[in-house]
């Protein structure tokens, strides 16, 4: 997300009884995107293809075995990231709220135009 539209969010919760002791996320529905979706997005905006190639969860689980502590901490939020989804594949419960839910009406930043101003 653009910092813009976080301080947007941020600015309008904080007197909105709606968030009063609730966890505000902000996951706007058009910007919830895969790896892959990013990646091309930068190879559309550049007017290059990038050599891509995938591993399965099971094969990156399998190499931690040889690496060192460190490396073995870092393979595991890859994999929480990019195969469990953790930062986008939950439900938001009682104790939360989306921003883009509550704010319909803020016209946040899509991550296609947040690249193409950044290049």
């Amino acid at each position: 997300m653009d910092e813009d539209d976080i301080a947007t969010y941020t600015i309008k919760s904080i007197d909105d009884p709606r968030t009063l002791n609730k966890t505000l996320y902000l996951r706007p529905p058009e910007n919830i995107l895969s790896q892959r979706q990013i990646v091309e997005m930068w190879e559309k905006l550049i007017g290059k293809k990038f050599e891509k190639f995938s591993i399965s969860a099971e094969d990156l689980l399998a190499s931690m075995k040889d690496r060192d502590y460190a490396g073995q901490v870092g393979l595991g939020h890859f994999y929480h990231i990019y195969y469990d989804g953790c930062l986008t594949n939950f439900e938001i419960g009682e104790e939360g709220k989306e921003a883009s839910e509550l704010y319909p009406e803020v016209q946040y930043t899509r991550m296609d135009a947040y690249l193409e101003h950044y290049l």
